[in-house]
């Protein structure tokens, strides 16, 4: 029982058919076209205007410098130890709380920066950043 020869059965699958890629197509077209209007939930409605301006208050930024003796600086004024942990815990109740730029002396020990950190971390500050001078 011949089925045929090579040559008829690549013939026959040399050629896709067409029309079922097209059916499917076009069903997907309809349901586009029905479910796109659907898919739209707004309801058009006329919104009050006001006049009045959001306004944001920015909070002011602390700075503290230690210098190379190891000594505070609060905003170009000198503070003890017990100074300090003082107004930070003064600015940490404010709202909103400010920021704490700490600008340390190339020449002070860590372990004064290393305090001033500790001090504004257990008074509840929650902005604390470094200053440092770029390279020329």
């Amino acid at each position: 029982m011949a089925f045929g020869t090579q040559e008829d059965v690549d013939d026959v699958m040399n050629e896709i058919n067409m029309t079922p890629l097209v059916d499917v197509m076009l069903v997907l077209l309809i349901i586009f076209i029905i479910t796109v209007p659907v898919m739209k939930h707004a309801v058009n409605i006329d919104l009050p205007t006001a006049n009045a301006q959001r306004q944001e208050t920015k909070p002011e930024t602390v700075r503290l410098s230690v210098d190379a003796q190891g000594r505070y600086w609060w905003n170009e004024t000198a503070v003890d130890d017990a100074e300090l942990a003082r107004r930070l815990k003064a600015e940490s109740a404010r709202d909103p709380q400010p920021e704490l730029h700490i600008r340390g002396d190339r020449e002070v020990r860590y372990e004064r920066v290393a305090q001033a950190m500790a001090a504004a971390q257990s008074a509840g500050l929650k902005k604390i950043g470094f200053i440092t001078e770029p390279k020329p």
